[in-house]
Parts: C-alpha cells; sequence; structure tokens
C-alpha cells in the first residue's frame, strides 16, 4: 500500500463507512447519527431530533448508541486502507459534531480490524434465551481485555453478584411498569404499521413473550420474573458490565465504543448477544452496581453474551440515504 496522502473518498468508501454506521445498535433502534464527509475526513454527528426524554432524560444512551457507530466507522475506514485516528467533540461551534476522524495516511489494515469489520454485518441484538452452554475462559479473557481509552469491562459472577443484579433489574422493572411518561414513550415508538419507519424504535412484532422485560420493554402488563429464578438465571449467562473512570459525555461515548468491539469479538466468536442500558436510567439501579460490586467508577452498560438457541431477526434501518448529510 503507497504511503502517499488520500483524501478524496470515492462513492464506493462512502458506502462502505455508511454502511458500517447503518449497522450499529443503538438504543430502541433509534440510529441517532449522521455523518458528513470532506477531503481526507469524516465527522459523526449527534442526532437530537431522534431523542427518547422519557427514556433517556440525559442523553447518555443516546451518546453511547453513538461511540458504537464511532466503532464501526472507524473499522471501514481502516479496513479501506486508511489510518483513522478520532477526535471527539472537536469543534465547539458544531456540537452536535460527536467526532471528526482524519483519514488522509494510507495503512494495511490489521487481521483484528478485518475480523471485527466482517462481523458487522453478522451482529444482532438477542434477547431470547441463551443456549445452556458456558463461553470458554480462553474467550471469556479475550473480551474482558478489550477496551477503549480507560474503559474497563468487568464479569458478573456467582450467584451473590446475579443476586444483586437481578433485585435491581426487578426494581427497574417495578419503576418503569408504573412510570407513564415511559409508557407513552414505548408506545410511541413501538410500532405495528406496515409503513413502519427505522428510527422510531421496534416494531411490535419483534416483541415476543420470551423477551426479557428488563432490557428496557416493561409494559403496566408485564410480569416481572422472581428475582431468586431470574438470580440463577443471570447465574448461567455470561455478563459483563462496561464502565468508566468518570462519567462524562466523553466518557459515555467512549463506553458505547468499547460495548461495541467487545460485541463484535464475540460476534465473531460465535456468540450472541445484547447491550442493556435502560435500567441503568433508575439512579437507584446504577449507584447499586456500584456499591455492590465496588466499582472503580460508573456502570455505563451491561453485556449479555452466549450462544444462541435460534437465529437473531435484524432490526429495520434507516436507509443510508439518511445518514448522510
Amino acid at each position: 500500500m503507497s504511503s502517499s496522502t488520500r483524501t478524496q473518498w470515492t462513492r464506493g468508501e462512502i458506502a462502505t463507512v455508511a454502511f458500517a454506521v447503518q449497522r450499529a445498535p443503538s438504543v430502541h433502534n433509534t440510529q441517532p447519527w449522521a455523518l458528513e464527509f470532506g477531503a481526507g475526513e469524516v465527522a459523526l454527528f449527534e442526532r437530537w431530533d431522534l431523542s427518547l426524554p422519557g427514556h433517556d432524560a440525559t442523553g447518555r444512551d443516546r451518546l453511547i448508541s453513538c461511540g458504537a457507530a464511532l466503532t464501526n466507522l472507524l473499522l471501514a475506514v481502516r479496513v479501506l486502507g486508511r489510518d483513522a485516528t478520532a477526535t471527539l467533540f472537536a469543534d465547539p461551534d458544531r456540537p452536535d459534531e460527536l467526532a471528526r476522524i482524519c483519514a488522509t495516511r494510507s495503512r494495511e489494515p490489521s487481521e483484528v480490524d478485518l475480523a471485527l469489520h466482517a462481523a458487522i454485518a453478522h451482529r444482532h441484538s438477542y434477547r431470547m434465551p441463551l443456549r445452556d452452554r458456558p463461553v470458554p475462559d480462553e474467550l471469556r479473557g479475550e473480551l474482558l481485555a478489550t477496551h477503549t481509552d480507560g474503559v474497563a469491562a468487568r464479569r458478573i459472577e456467582g450467584l451473590a453478584e446475579a443476586g444483586v443484579l437481578a433485585t435491581l433489574l426487578d426494581h427497574a422493572g417495578l419503576v418503569y411498569r408504573q412510570d407513564p411518561v415511559y409508557q407513552r414513550e414505548l408506545a410511541a415508538w413501538t410500532n405495528t404499521q406496515r409503513g413502519y419507519t427505522p428510527g422510531g424504535g421496534l416494531p411490535r412484532p419483534r416483541l415476543s413473550h420470551d423477551t426479557l422485560p428488563w432490557a428496557g420493554l416493561v409494559r403496566t402488563t408485564t410480569s416481572l420474573p422472581d428475582p431468586d429464578v431470574l438470580a440463577d438465571r443471570l447465574r448461567r449467562e455470561f455478563l459483563l458490565l462496561v464502565h468508566t473512570p468518570d462519567d462524562g459525555i466523553a466518557d459515555h461515548v467512549r463506553a458505547g465504543q468499547a460495548a461495541q468491539r467487545i460485541w463484535l469479538h464475540a460476534t465473531h466468536a460465535g456468540l450472541a448477544g445484547s447491550i442493556l442500558t435502560q435500567p441503568l436510567q433508575v439512579p437507584e439501579v446504577r449507584a447499586g452496581l456500584t456499591e455492590h460490586l465496588d466499582l472503580p467508577g460508573f456502570p455505563q452498560a451491561l453485556l449479555r453474551l452466549g450462544y444462541p438457541t435460534r437465529p437473531a431477526t435484524p432490526s429495520p434501518r434507516m436507509p443510508i440515504s439518511e445518514l448522510i448529510r
């Protein structure tokens, strides 16, 4: 690969980058991002018009979602043979510009870059029960070692810790079941019409009886699992808690970056998974995790990973044309 400077994007390169961003996970499938291509750079924007004030009052989950999109963006740029360095919140005059990626230098993609980029198209949110098959210790170690700029992942391990998590998730479920603002917003972004438009949540048929109610899909009629039963189930899953040393907006973005890299590593290894952030919007849940698990920082997201019992169905996606400014 030549080391010469490259500034222009071809139509094929733009499509490759946009597709990778399009496939990123997001809070309730809102896909709150946009791209802008310039000479030798690409900017990732946070779309404030796709906010969920009832579910995500502070915008933390939206930033985590954009962080996941940033991971995909960087991987796509690198597999195109360009070096990619990102600067967060580079322009104070454009507060919705979340990251600017410089991509003028040529560089051969690494084997890891190629593997994770290939996993982007196969990563889907999996909310159904996982197979009762343990994740191998070596793979667990690899996933725990994946991190981004000080972000760390901690395993939820043993029945005692699973019991703590189950109790906190049960509390979050009770809170959301009785929250009228949350319930109105849940009804608004759950759709049944034929002309469903991505970016407004999940279509109702996707929310089947075996999805996990503690993942943030709690209705007034949802029956919450018994905490002891849930604790036993959690104990048999591979659960990672992503946490950051601080709790600013850059930390939320980096948490999303780290969670997505872990998820893509897991996908490449044949695992399925989902990311849980909704319960952490309840202050008592977040504080309880920090206290009972003796965390050195702030919990941002839970990842549940394991072997699937059936294939996951992809979520609807916005057209690429709507992603590019």
